[in-house]
């Protein structure tokens, strides 16, 4: 993981600042390539992943119940515009 950002989630029980970091892998032989996913985070807690596929068109959030749909779909929407050049295409 080479980049976090802090994302402000605003949601109807207030504000939410919410850890972004896009997970990399290693393949044996090359330079480090972007996955796709991306791992959230609200202090100490683990909110699970926002998975895209390569286009950045269809994404999954793999952790149900610490973020609704539409605060997942906030927060898909921000790395769409934000971390394009860290999804594998």
């Amino acid at each position: 993981m080479e980049k976090l950002v802090v994302f402000d989630l605003d949601t109807e029980d207030g504000m939410r600042q919410i850890s972004i970091e896009a997970v990399h892998q290693l393949i044996p032989g090359t330079h480090v390539y972007a996955t796709g996913v991306f791992r959230l985070s609200e202090g100490e807690t683990d909110l699970g992943d926002i998975v895209f596929d390569d286009n950045l068109k269809e994404w999954e959030y793999t952790c149900m119940g610490n973020l609704n749909h539409h605060e997942a779909k906030k927060i898909a929407r921000f790395i769409k515009h934000n971390f394009s050049t860290e999804v594998a295409g």
